[in-house]
């Protein structure tokens, strides 16, 4: 995510969402009420029988609906228009959908900025410099590293194996260079990595990694494609490989999470509070670490936006689970609100 022009007294934030998931930050974001501006087609008829002409124009919207279509990489804002130009293009009071897209700039307009809110858009801009995924697409004679961040792919070592089946030495070169992907790979300083290649060659490395380092193996994907060079890591972009991995790594972080609150539950530790009411007094007497709020209660309960407001100011960690996951939709068997506390106050 960019950050651009801020107009705290027009309550203005500029953004440009660099990849799907800061489109799903912004989605989170807005709400009804809320204004955009942004640069739009709309489509001009000179007649009313014409079937029009598509102009570009400068758009800003009252907030009515948003809608996140996650396949095709776009938000869907609805809202009746307040302000455009050239106005000879744009008739005010009527209804327009502007699609937010990756690259394409818009502000959002806010009464009141939440501290949630600006709290979310410094994690999608940290989250853009932050390495997400590690990859590497190898054979038995090559090897290339890279590291998926929030910007785009950064491409970094690449080995290559001089042994030959007919060299003497093949089982022992073969070895090393296995041994020289491995210590990159224990320096990535990543969840998840996808190794992916054409042949038998990741399979073998898997074979060396488990008797040289077997707690790697967990944190390793395993994928096929088609030539162990850029263009491979390529293909599992296109594929959509990476970002369903990336999903399963922020699904799986939500089920630790609730597994630890069931945990302390089951335990009756007095360590866990869910519910409005519960957390609420738990967020009073500071005894919360970590709220978890399911992101659509987040968006649309004022009373809970209110307690995480309070909870923010005293420096209470917030975990927003997607209502998608299976954590979220174990959170939702709680009230979709619950904490971990420090210590127990009953």
């Amino acid at each position: 995510m960019k950050l651009g022009k801020q107009d705290p007294k027009e309550g203005e934030i500029r953004l440009t969402p660099e990849n799907t998931e800061d489109l799903w930050h912004i989605e989170r974001i807005l709400q009804p009420g809320d204004h955009i501006l942004s640069k739009t087609w709309r489509r001009y008829k000179a007649i009313e029988e014409d079937s029009g002409e598509k102009k570009l124009v400068t758009m800003k919207l009252l907030v009515e609906k948003v809608e996140f279509a996650r396949h095709a990489n776009r938000l869907r804002v609805t809202g009746k228009i307040v302000f455009g130009e050239p106005v000879e293009f744009v008739q005010i009071g009527s209804y327009h959908t502007i699609d937010i897209e990756q690259g394409l700039p818009v502000s959002i307009i806010k009464d009141k900025w939440m501290s949630h809110h600006l709290a979310r858009i410094k994690q999608a801009i940290s989250e853009t410099k932050r390495p997400k995924l590690g990859m590497l697409v190898l054979d038995e004679s090559k090897a290339v590293f890279a590291t998926l961040r929030g910007y785009g792919v950064q491409y970094e070592l690449e080995l290559e194996n001089n042994a030959s089946k007919r060299d003497d030495k093949f089982d022992e070169k073969t070895q090393s260079f296995f041994g020289e992907i491995l210590k990159k790979l224990q320096s990535m300083q990543v969840g998840k990595i996808i190794v992916a290649g054409p042949g038998f060659g990741k399979e073998n490395l898997m074979k060396f990694i488990k008797q040289k380092d077997a707690k790697l193996i967990s944190r390793i994907v395993l994928e096929h494609c088609t030539y162990a060079e850029r263009t491979g890591i390529n293909e599992l972009l296109k594929r959509g490989v990476v970002g369903k991995v990336a999903e399963e790594e922020r699904a799986e972080n939500e089920l630790v999470l609730m597994e630890q609150f069931n945990t302390e539950l089951r335990k009756d530790s007095g360590l866990v509070a869910y519910g409005l009411e519960d957390v609420r007094g738990a967020v009073a007497a500071s005894a919360a670490g970590s709220l978890l709020v399911l992101d659509e209660l987040l968006r649309n309960n004022k009373e809970i936006e209110s307690v995480v407001e309070e909870a923010e100011k005293r420096k209470v960690k917030l975990i927003v689970f997607s209502h998608e996951s299976d954590g979220g939709r174990e959170l939702s068997g709680y009230g979709g609100f619950a904490a971990l506390l420090k210590f127990r106050i009953r």
